[in-house]
């Protein structure tokens, strides 16, 4: 009796604090690059080295426990920086359960993932099962990144401790909100963004669309003391595209803040963009990785994260829906006790 592949897709979050550069494979093959080329606190750090990326302690110290027949290797959506976290990445995973064995339930992998998950800031939100030939990062029909700007704050021990790794603080009182507004507008479009691209990108082209990009207050933290709260004010810009070069939102978000801090005017912002020039004085230096997230990884018809919302759907999954074409993510039931 042959034994059957399931592939899954997972959603989890993490605060990347902790995972520092070092050295990564690509893809979960067993080549060694320089990390600096693969730009990841994400992506597994291959070899003899102690586990230091979210991949890793996913894939050696939870994955393992599902004793697949073939090492199970996470191929992540959207590779991050060190020190950038993410509200919600994903990936997908394939699982070779021995012959005469059903594939895992999608409840179960979850939940073998987060019981045997060791680091405390990484945790898996939910699982689905997929079609084989399903790739969690060519299916992204959008990413949105998300960056958190502190004012108020005249140095680092001025922000509350909790907030240290979460934000960037700015040495100023205020922002030109407006103005920043009215540059992200020149951002928005097809662009070549060679000019927010930092070296080792491996993307063949710098021509990407970003559909929105939007600066507005952020919500007050609940870690600012009142007596602080008339001084310290939270800012947020987003970025929403199907893909993006490698540190492009730290990048625009540099640009913006500059923008914010009245060192540029809105309309530098599209002469900066058309320049195509990567070393240009203000977008040469990327916004701290501190303050980013990655907030959400969509796929085209998925239209729910709700566990009792997504089902497949199609004639091949006996349930055609003519309104949502959809990547018929399917939750079955099952025991923790099926892996052990």
């Amino acid at each position: 009796m042959r034994s059957v592949r399931a592939r899954y897709l997972v959603y989890f979050q993490y605060v990347g604090t902790g995972f520092k550069a070092g050295w990564a494979g690509r893809d979960g093959l067993h080549q060694v690059t320089p990390l600096a080329s693969v730009r990841s606190g994400v992506a597994a750090v291959r070899g003899s080295q102690r586990a230091i990326g979210v991949q890793n302690y996913l894939e050696q110290e939870a994955a393992e426990r599902l004793n697949s027949v073939e090492p199970v290797r996470f191929t992540i959506s959207s590779r991050t920086d060190a020190g950038v976290h993410a509200l919600s990445n994903t990936a997908h995973l394939d699982v070779q359960r021995r012959p005469g064995q059903p594939p895992f339930s999608p409840e179960v992998v979850a939940q073998a993932l987060n019981t045997h998950l060791r680091h405390p800031a990484i945790r898996v939100l939910q699982v689905f099962r997929v079609p084989s030939d399903f790739h969690a990062r060519h299916a992204a029909t959008s990413r949105t990144y998300l960056y958190r700007l502190a004012t108020g704050c005249p140095g680092p021990d001025q922000l509350p401790v909790f907030e240290r790794n979460l934000c960037w603080a700015l040495r100023t009182d205020c922002l030109d909100v407006p103005a920043m507004q009215e540059a992200a507008q020149h951002l928005l479009g097809t662009h070549d963004f060679s000019a927010f691209q930092s070296a080792g990108s491996p993307a063949a082209s710098p021509v990407r669309t970003l559909r929105r990009a939007s600066v507005s207050p952020g919500p007050t933290s609940p870690f600012v003391l009142p007596q602080e709260n008339r001084k310290l004010h939270f800012w947020t810009l987003e970025f929403e595209s199907q893909s993006f070069l490698y540190r492009q939102v730290r990048r625009m978000t540099a640009v913006l803040v500059a923008v914010g801090l009245g060192v540029l005017t809105p309309t530098q912002v599209r002469v900066i963009l058309e320049s195509q020039d990567p070393l240009g004085k203000y977008q040469a230096h990327p916004a701290p990785a501190h303050g980013l997230f990655l907030k959400s990884v969509l796929y085209g018809g998925l239209r729910d994260l709700g566990p009792a919302s997504c089902t497949l759907q199609g004639p091949q999954y006996g349930n055609e829906d003519p309104g949502h074409r959809t990547l018929g993510l399917a939750v079955e039931s099952g025991h923790l006790d099926q892996y052990t």
